[in-house]
């Protein structure tokens, strides 16, 4: 049975079928020695490369899927390198095994918390993809106390730069002196969409945490650069969320690589790489 080209990247574990797509627009993928063009169906037969390099049977059959939860620190940035030397969520994660880790949307520089990373590109897609309509939530602290009329006017919408954006929940979560702490829920991954939402209304954001992301929430035990997997009980859930079953493993090949490697030791849970 044939599927979409950026599809079956997507579960080897390349990228997100959005990152796909741009690498079959940029001429990296040829399938049966024709460069692949957007649209492309293919079958487990075919011969594709990509970057030149023949993508084997093992590889089409995509790695075992792995979900990361990431409680990504103020400072790092949700990017594979930067021109500036900044330090990366990247650096504090396990390898992939087979693939890479692709985070499931993203977490400006200043804001911290909650970060998916998968190996499954068709997850990641499903997860990010507006008409999933996945929740976030975020801990948002503001300077001062925002207006019941303020409040209102955030959860009945408000006309941004990019289009009409709301919060679907505000709740008051409290506060001492100037500060005052809020949690809010979007269904969107727009561009620092929380943030400009109370901009919009005057506010000042001092502190934002993202702390749930459909059905996974943060680990208050999970230290700031700290990992961990999303146990079997968690991952069904997410998969729930996304719309994909949770398909029992398949057996996969075993490359001759695989076949001959001596087993070594597992780092634990949650240990920093250096």
């Amino acid at each position: 049975m044939s599927e979409k080209l950026q599809k079956l990247l997507a579960r080897a574990g390349f990228g997100s079928r959005r990152e796909l797509e741009a690498w079959i627009t940029a001429g990296r993928i040829s399938v049966n020695g024709r460069v692949a063009t957007l649209g492309d169906r293919v079958e487990e037969t075919d011969l594709i490369r990509v970057d030149g390099r023949v993508l084997s049977r093992h590889r089409k059959a995509g790695p075992r899927r792995r979900v990361l939860v990431y409680n990504k620190p103020e400072g790092e940035l949700v990017t594979r390198s930067d021109p500036e030397g900044r330090p990366t969520v990247f650096e504090n994660l396990p390898r992939a095994g087979g693939g890479r880790w692709i985070p499931v949307g993203r977490l400006d520089v200043n804001t911290s918390g909650l970060l998916l990373l998968t190996n499954d590109g068709e997850l990641a897609n499903r997860l990010m993809h507006p008409s999933s309509e996945v929740e976030r939530e975020y801990a948002v602290r503001i300077y001062g106390e925002p207006s019941p009329d303020v409040i209102k006017q955030l959860t009945e919408g408000v006309e941004l730069e990019d289009g009409f954006a709301r919060f679907d929940s505000v709740v008051d979560a409290g506060g001492e002196g100037t500060n005052h702490w809020f949690h809010v829920v979007i269904r969107e991954g727009r561009n620092r969409e929380v943030r400009r939402l109370w901009e919009s209304q005057g506010a000042v954001v001092s502190r934002l945490i993202r702390v749930r992301y459909g059905p996974v929430i943060l680990n208050r035990a999970l230290r700031q650069g700290r990992f961990q997997d999303l146990p079997p009980p968690a991952l069904k859930a997410l998969l729930d969320a996304a719309g994909l079953p949770d398909e029992p493993e398949k057996e996969r090949p075993v490359s001759r690589r695989a076949r001959h490697k001596p087993q070594g030791r597992t780092a634990r849970p949650g240990k920093r790489r250096r």
